[in-house]
């Protein structure tokens, strides 16, 4: 008998309360899927729902935080589960690599008590003396050299780097099926950065772990994911698998945040930025809220918000995907149409 789905997300909505009484929609309907081995890229800009949309569906998000829809991991649904049993779940089954490593780690507690103490929360019948043993192999394991001097070391005199790195070793120490990186690359240099990509790919070909990696940038995901989810304004704008989205875009929004990447290929290309900022929660336009930075909104997309659709090789939420003018082209949104906020 088969075994099912690592992960299937349906409809997932998480809300905040806002001045009078309204609830302000940070994500919006996501539907995700994910089997085992596989690699996940959620992009999109600050504030486009990327990290509250995982955050959510792990239950960390704080109690005023409203978050409905289905989360199926395994066959089991996570929302509305009960702490004690979700908490059994999250670190164990599924590992998380949070955003920035300084806050993340205690740092008056020495880095291999902490590991320790992630094993040991969800196998309190392994010793203390195993478990160091155990954070001694998982330092190696990510390839920090001098593991067993560095487990007595504090989070402090690690370098940006090497505290990432101990972040993932807490991430899969319980060995998960799911692990979840949110940014695992911001504020490293770009060869630090390759190294965690190559680290995240090897753990996961060598664990069969899946993977969901939540970034801003789509180079980030180029060779590290299998699809790509890319999100703008609490929705999926696009999905597809990475080559089809990266050879033939059929979002404005994913044309402009690939315009803004720098290529080897064509080194002389200008980097075209998207203009405008991304709406906040209190003034989202109505129909498309990508329409105010959009060079081929047109009146239709003020009013209806479009669906997702499966358009060529990709699923793409804008009215006009299948006529957008080849290449990444993101044009420049008329005055008079950027001023009004879309409103």
């Amino acid at each position: 008998m088969s075994r099912p789905p690592l992960l299937v997300v349906r409809d997932l909505a998480v809300t905040f309360p806002g001045t009078g009484g309204l609830r302000l929609q940070a994500v919006r309907g996501i539907d995700l899927d994910l089997n085992d081995g596989e690699a996940l890229g959620v992009v999109g800009e600050s504030g486009s729902g990327k990290s509250v949309s995982m955050l959510g569906l792990l239950g960390l998000l704080p109690e005023q935080a409203k978050v409905t829809g289905s989360v199926l991991f395994r066959g089991q649904e996570l929302l509305g589960m009960a702490p004690r049993a979700l908490q059994a779940i999250r670190g164990a089954r599924i590992g998380m690599i949070f955003q920035d490593p300084l806050t993340a780690l205690n740092p008056v507690l020495r880095v291999g008590e902490q590991i320790v103490e992630a094993i040991r929360i969800h196998h309190p019948g392994v010793s203390r003396k195993a478990a160091m043993a155990r954070a001694v192999d998982l330092l190696d394991l990510v390839s920090i050299p001098q593991p067993r001097e560095r487990v007595r070391q504090y989070p402090h005199e690690f370098s940006g780097g090497m505290r990432q790195r101990v972040m993932i070793a807490m991430a899969v120490a319980n060995e998960p099926e799911l692990l979840i990186a949110d940014e695992p690359t911001t504020a490293l240099d770009v060869t630090v950065q390759a190294q965690i990509l190559e680290l995240l790919q090897d753990l996961r070909s060598r664990l069969g772990i899946g993977l969901v990696l939540i970034t801003h940038d789509l180079g980030v995901v180029a060779g590290t994911a299998d699809t790509v989810a890319v999100m703008y304004a609490g929705r999926i704008v696009e999905h597809g698998a990475v080559d089809a989205l990266f050879e033939a875009p059929r979002h404005p929004y994913t044309r402009g945040l690939l315009a803004a990447l720098p290529t080897l290929e064509v080194a002389d290309r200008p980097l075209v930025g998207i203009e405008g900022r991304p709406p906040s929660l209190r003034e989202r336009p109505s129909g498309c809220a990508f329409h105010p930075r959009c060079a081929f909104a047109q009146a239709r997309c003020r009013v209806e918000m479009p669906e997702l659709r499966h358009v060529g090789s990709t699923w793409s939420a804008c009215h006009f995907a299948e006529t957008l003018p080849p290449g990444l082209d993101v044009g420049t949104p008329s005055p008079a149409h950027a001023a009004d906020g879309g409103r």
